[in-house]
């Protein structure tokens, strides 16, 4: 798994093969920061920035907002409040989920999603 700047910086770049608004400057400028800091980002030379911002970034590149914050090692706020609720409930099932197959843990959602249990 790559590091989160790693991970922006190629999927930027792939999208700026097929358009130019995809420049690291494009972006940045898109997403209301800093040239130099989405760089310092991307470079690994900064760390991640906040959720606000990540938000913005996935949102311009087209990404899960979810899966550029587990990059950035942070949980969402919405997530954060869900889990404070239950947090020995929730603790457990993510531990419990963690060595199950990735269809298995669809199927879960979906069944929850659902309400078919």
């Amino acid at each position: 798994m790559s590091t989160f700047g790693e991970y922006v910086r190629k999927r930027r770049m792939e999208l700026q093969e097929g358009d130019p608004r995809f420049s690291l400057r494009k972006v940045a400028v898109a997403i209301d920061v800093e040239p130099s800091y989405l760089s310092k980002i991307e470079r690994g030379e900064q760390p991640p920035p906040g959720e606000q911002t990540i938000r913005a970034l996935a949102k311009e590149l087209g990404e899960d907002p979810d899966v550029l914050l587990a990059l950035a090692g942070k949980v969402s706020d919405d997530l954060q409040k869900i889990i404070r609720k239950r947090p020995r409930i929730f603790a457990e099932l993510i531990r419990e989920l963690k060595d199950m197959p990735e269809h298995a843990v669809l199927r879960l959602v979906r069944e929850v999603r659902d309400g078919k249990w």
